[in-house]
């Protein structure tokens, strides 16, 4: 009894050894389906303009990928091409955005001098910045610009260079020389970012930060006039997860910043605070006409506005050589005016740079806001930009793109700026009194929508010919496995049985 027992139990396990080999074969298989790589993608900002549509519509990816190197009429609208900005051909973008040709998306590779993220980058004179680095610079504006103004039907995304995307795109390019792209039938990488379709931003908040140092009062004294001191922090550009603004408006940011440390130290001593209060504000909402510089100037108080004998915006100081501009609304005639630009000029002469005055009257019938000293000009209130640039920008231009990455800062610019700025960061609130946020809701004509940061899985998958013969294979060693468990168990003609015709029943007649 007990050997039958034993000799049974020996079966049973002489026929669980091919299960698990076939366990194993079918786990060996799996991982030829495994992902390539995992990289951090940015997808191309979705918004619209008072209702029309610009930007990428959508963000979900299931394509197979092609290089640049694709054969001449391909059929690319399940394609997703990866283009290294380095090879980018702008007029083939161009061409194909403009005549809206299908194309499954776009993936853009980008040199890592453009990610805000990589720790080993100085300023302009350090030896980060490779051979043509300002080359390409010149190109990501130009494409930054061109996807910007854009409606796009499929998922772009950018990402940066590395050894995987480097490794994948080697093979990619290898297989399209061959003339076979890669398709179902054929095979190669395929690209998923598996994300839900973006939803529109429900009343975006925008935030103002207010900070404060008063002056010192004297008998006779009832309200000290005020000096504003502002810059604007908010930044717009083809990717809102990449775009930092490094020198639009960062720069500006840490001048107010920086500005602000200076005077607390003056202002903390009795002897040396002065017969004006400063006032400092961080605005936002930049980019879409000052938007909070606006709703901030109607929210402060009626009393303290009128006590600003002037503003000082501060815009893009991070970049320049020797002159800087000095913008205004109200004519160089003007007394305050003649003041601001005249003390500039004093101290930029002991400093050995320029000083330069541009005068741009407002059009009241134009709602477009090019500086945001025109928002106080609005309000009667005298103002002033100081930047680097001698002309405003137009619309979405220079706010702060992919393209103003902070390795192309110029530290000695911004230290010439506001003196030394580069040794502090500290926030707005420990350097100055009653400091406060001020909340609002965005109004405007701009609309936005979610999902700007993504994973992509990139997968190497094999073509239809080796799955139908993984199939054959698989399926006649499956045959082969259950004709021996069969034999093994009940016996060859058990086995013979099952595949012999049974015999028909007659029917029987009334």
């Amino acid at each position: 009894m007990a050997a039958s027992k034993r000799a049974r139990d020996r079966h049973v396990m002489d026929s669980v050894y091919p299960v698990i080999e076939l366990l194993f074969l079918l786990i060996a298989c799996s991982e030829l389906c495994d992902a390539a790589t995992v990289v951090d993608v940015y997808r191309l900002i979705q918004y619209d303009i008072s209702g029309v549509p610009f930007g990428s519509r959508l963000a979900g990816l299931n394509h197979h990928a092609a290089s640049m190197h694709f054969p001449p009429s391909s059929d690319l609208s399940r394609t997703v091409l990866i283009i290294p900005l380095r090879e980018l051909n702008i007029s083939f973008v161009k061409e194909y955005i403009s005549q809206r040709q299908p194309l499954g998306g776009l993936l853009f590779l980008l040199p890592q001098m453009f990610n805000y993220e990589n720790k080993g980058g100085g300023g302009v004179d350090s030896n980060h910045l490779e051979h043509g680095s300002e080359e390409l610079r010149n190109v990501l504006n130009e494409l930054e610009q061109l996807l910007i103004h854009s409606n796009i039907p499929y998922p772009v995304y950018f990402t940066f260079e590395d050894s995987d995307t480097e490794a994948v795109l080697a093979d990619i390019k290898r297989n399209d020389a061959t003339g076979q792209p890669a398709t179902a039938t054929t095979g190669g990488y395929k690209l998923v970012v598996s994300v839900s379709e973006p939803k529109k931003i429900v009343s975006p908040t925008i935030t103002n930060i207010q900070g404060w140092l008063p002056g010192l009062k004297t008998d006779g004294d009832n309200q000290l006039p005020t000096i504003a001191i502002v810059a604007s922090y908010d930044t717009f550009g083809a990717s809102p997860g990449l775009s930092v603004g490094s020198d639009s408006n960062g720069s500006g940011a840490v001048a107010l910043l920086e500005i602000a440390r200076l005077f607390s130290i003056l202002y903390s001593n009795p002897n040396t605070r002065g017969r004006y209060n400063l006032l400092f504000g961080l605005t936002s909402g930049g980019p879409y006409n000052y938007n909070g510089t606006q709703k901030w100037l109607r929210s402060v108080d009626q009393r303290l506005r009128e006590s600003i004998d002037y503003a000082i915006c501060l815009n893009s100081v991070g970049s320049w050589d020797n002159e800087l501009w000095i913008h205004v609304s109200k004519p160089p005639e003007n007394a305050y005016i003649k003041q601001i630009f005249e003390g500039f000029s004093n101290v930029a002469e002991e400093l050995g740079v320029k000083v330069g005055l541009k005068h741009k009257k407002i059009n009241i019938s134009n709602p477009r806001v090019a500086w945001e000293h025109e928002q106080f000009s609005k309000l009667r209130v005298t103002a002033a930009t100081i930047s680097e640039l001698s002309a405003a920008p137009e619309l979405l231009e220079r706010t702060g793109g992919i393209v103003d990455s902070r390795n192309f800062v110029n530290e000695t610019s911004v230290i010439k700026s506001v003196k030394l700025i580069a040794e502090s960061l500290a926030e707005l609130e420990d350097h100055t009194h009653e400091v406060n946020m001020q909340h609002e809701v965005f109004d405007g004509i701009f609309t936005f929508y979610d999902s700007s940061k993504a994973k992509l899985n990139i997968y190497q998958v094999a073509s239809v010919t080796f799955d139908l013969l993984l199939l054959l294979v698989l399926g006649s060693y499956l045959i082969v496995l259950f004709s021996i468990l069969v034999i093994s168990t009940r016996g060859l003609d058990d086995l013979i049985s099952l595949f012999r015709r049974p015999p028909s029943r007659k029917v029987k007649t009334a």
